[in-house]
């Protein structure tokens, strides 16, 4: 089986591309990059070791994929993850759509030419905000949970937010452009007869993420307190007590090589929530006492500062995976933290690096 990677040299791409080799050797696993996340080239040669071969190219431009040999599978790991993008001032609206939607459009016409499968990372941020960040919260041992006496918006629950919960907008620009993708994918695998898988994503983390707050806050905290560097809580009274959930990268593999093996014609939902779920999931305070403990003191700078899109407490829940593919998350977070911590240890700099 041929796979095709895009944004392989990302912290998520290189993942898979190792994992999938790891699990399975007759796979042929290639990808491309554009190498335009600092410090994604220094995985090039490390895939390339492990015979995966890496194109450069952006998938922005069709005329880039014509390079790129028939694959059977295409997995879609390239895009701008931050929630920020297109209103932060360092990207434009026009360029988080040419990324995470163009590019998504470019892969589909190869996938049509092709008769390639596609399988979309997207993310939790296609869910509506509103609802989410207007939640009555109660803190327990530093951290946000829904108090439990209020009525939860439809879709929502003490495990998470579900599939079935509301898209509507407002959902950041970047939650627009993953959710148009995985509209646009659903269409094309109809229309042109090939299969389409979406996996709504948590936040991603593990060993060799790069340090930047864009990549994900599990891997930028920790490089962060290993390299002493200055933090900010950000909104919610400048307290830490705002939830993510956390999920490796790895644990998709099981996911994915079910979904590769399912017929063109299969009646299981197109999409689900793939996440670390409750279990896993972590205040930044909780965050910081870790690497408190695991890294030593760091200083931490509480500030009133409100963010655009931010919400208290975000967890998907995994129970739709888990019924219909009998999947869920294998690494716990203390594994996963740990993961980072030892991968920082072997890095001066990585902050720098993550950010140049």
């Amino acid at each position: 089986m041929k796979i095709l990677i895009t944004g392989i040299c990302g912290f998520v791409g290189s993942t898979l591309a190792k994992a999938l080799i790891e699990c399975n050797s007759s796979y042929e696993v290639f990808g491309i990059d554009n190498f335009i996340r600092s410090g994604s080239w220094i995985n090039k040669p490390i895939l390339e070791q492990l015979g995966i071969k890496v194109y450069y190219g952006d998938i922005r431009q069709a005329s880039d994929l014509e390079i790129l040999p028939k694959a059977d599978w295409v997995i879609d790991a390239a895009a701008n993850p931050s929630v920020l993008a297109g209103v932060d001032g360092k990207t434009s609206s026009s360029q988080l759509i040419q990324h995470n939607l163009l590019g998504t459009i470019n892969l589909l016409e190869y996938c049509k030419t092709n008769l390639a499968g596609f399988i979309l990372l997207s993310t939790s941020r296609v869910y509506s905000i509103p609802d989410l960040a207007g939640i009555k919260m109660q803190v327990q041992n530093n951290a946000y949970v829904p108090e439990k006496s209020q009525i939860l918006p439809y879709g929502i629950t003490l495990n998470g937010v579900a599939e079935n919960y509301s898209t509507q907008a407002p959902i950041s620009l970047y939650g627009c452009t993953k959710l148009n993708s995985e509209q646009l994918a659903l269409e094309y695998g109809i229309t042109f007869g090939f299969p389409v898988w979406v996996n709504r994503c948590g936040v991603m983390a593990g060993a060799g993420q790069f340090g930047h707050p864009g990549q994900g806050i599990f891997a930028y905290w920790i490089h962060s307190y290993k390299e002493k560097q200055q933090l900010k809580y950000i909104g919610f009274g400048g307290t830490g007590y705002q939830v993510r959930d956390c999920l490796h990268p790895k644990d998709l593999i099981s996911l994915f090589e079910k979904q590769f093996a399912e017929p063109l014609k299969s009646d299981k939902p197109k999409i689900v929530n793939i996440s670390g779920g409750v279990k896993n999931s972590m205040s930044l305070a909780q965050l910081t006492e870790w690497c408190d403990n695991r890294l030593g003191k760091c200083t931490i700078e509480n500030t009133n500062t409100e963010r655009p899109f931010d919400i208290p407490w975000m967890v998907l829940d995994y129970n739709k995976a888990n019924q219909i593919w009998n999947w869920e998350p294998e690494t716990s977070i203390e594994e996963v933290m740990e993961d980072i911590a030892l991968f920082a240890e072997t890095k001066a700099n990585w902050c720098a690096l993550s950010a140049s």
